[in-house]
């Protein structure tokens, strides 16, 4: 039997959620999870010159605005590979909106990214809130986001940034169950 990824648990031990990665750290093409397929496909390649700066991936058991589980990036100096399962804790949120898919002219929806870090992570372990990473990498990130994006038709905004307090209302808003 092979197991949807998108129906784990949302949260694991000591209140920690799943991240299921997607794209690791270094790839050059978004990789998606195809729940129909119960695999993973290639989504796009990446605008040449740019590839993930850390693991991409969602949190399962959610269903954010614009209908897929919750976007997430996992800040660490580790890389994975897709399918791994790493149980999180949210550092912010970068808040995005972007064109609606298959909505009308000027209509737009959110797509905020969890900015995360695995309990695992020694390294990173005195990080609380995003607020903690120096200016410029939080800038990076925002560039990164709209670069990926940028060749497609999703005319993405950055909105702001959120603390962890508002990573977890998403989860908590948006989970289709609290397993």
């Amino acid at each position: 039997m092979v197991t949807d990824l998108t129906r784990l648990p949302l949260r694991g031990q000591n209140g920690a959620f799943h991240v299921v990665v997607e794209s690791p750290r270094g790839s050059t093409v978004k990789l998606k999870y195809e729940a129909t397929l119960k695999a993973f496909s290639i989504s796009r390649p990446l605008t040449r010159g740019l590839r993930y700066p850390f693991d991409w991936g969602f949190i399962p058991s959610t269903k954010g605005p614009d209908g897929d589980p919750l976007d997430v990036m996992v800040y660490w100096d580790d890389t994975t590979w897709p399918g791994v399962v790493l149980p999180s804790r949210a550092l912010g949120v970068l808040q995005v909106d972007q064109k609606k898919r298959g909505g009308k002219p000027g209509e737009r929806e959110r797509n905020d990214r969890i900015l995360a870090v695995p309990v695992s992570s020694t390294r990173a372990e005195h990080l609380q809130t995003y607020q903690q990473l120096s200016k410029r990498e939080r800038e990076e990130l925002e560039h990164f986001f709209l670069a990926a994006v940028h060749f497609e038709d999703k005319d993405a905004r950055i909105l702001g940034w959120e603390g962890p307090e508002g990573a977890e209302r998403m989860l908590r808003q948006y989970a289709l169950t609290e397993g």
